[in-house]
């Protein structure tokens, strides 16, 4: 009917498909999201624990044979680094999306915890970097 009576049973599926089309792709964004906050994370706390490792390694044994002593400090703002930044640039292409596409942002959990990883990210990168000396 054309004379704006009742929708008609195939637009009505054809409305709900589309729905449903959408809604996946937001499941999908934020199934990306949280690979982004995975992959960060690990490469965050990897060089945190590389640094700490290395440090307690360097105070026990009382090495002096490194040849560069920086080089666990720096190798751990290097992966904290670019475990933060990948996260930064995963929230702007997840952002990006969802603009794309016309969804709400401030109803996805999944982008306040990357928010969240971000500021854990950061601190621990103040931290290692707020250490001066050999370790």
């Amino acid at each position: 009917m054309t004379d704006g009576g009742p929708i008609s049973t195939a637009n009505r599926l054809a409305q709900t498909r589309t729905d449903l089309a959408g809604d996946r792709t937001m499941m999908a964004a934020d199934r990306t999201l949280m690979a982004w906050i995975r992959t960060s994370l690990s490469m965050i706390s990897f060089g945190f624990a590389i640094y700490k490792f290395l440090s307690s390694i360097k105070e026990s044994a009382g090495a002096t044979h490194i040849h560069n002593p920086e080089g666990p400090r720096n190798l751990g703002l290097i992966l904290a680094l670019l475990g933060t930044g990948s996260l930064v640039a995963g929230i702007l292409q997840y952002m990006q999306v969802l603009r794309q596409i016309g969804a709400v942002l401030r109803s996805r959990v999944t982008f306040y915890v990357a928010w969240v990883v971000v500021a854990l990210g950061l601190t621990i990168l103040i931290g290692i970097a707020s250490r001066r000396g050999p370790f």
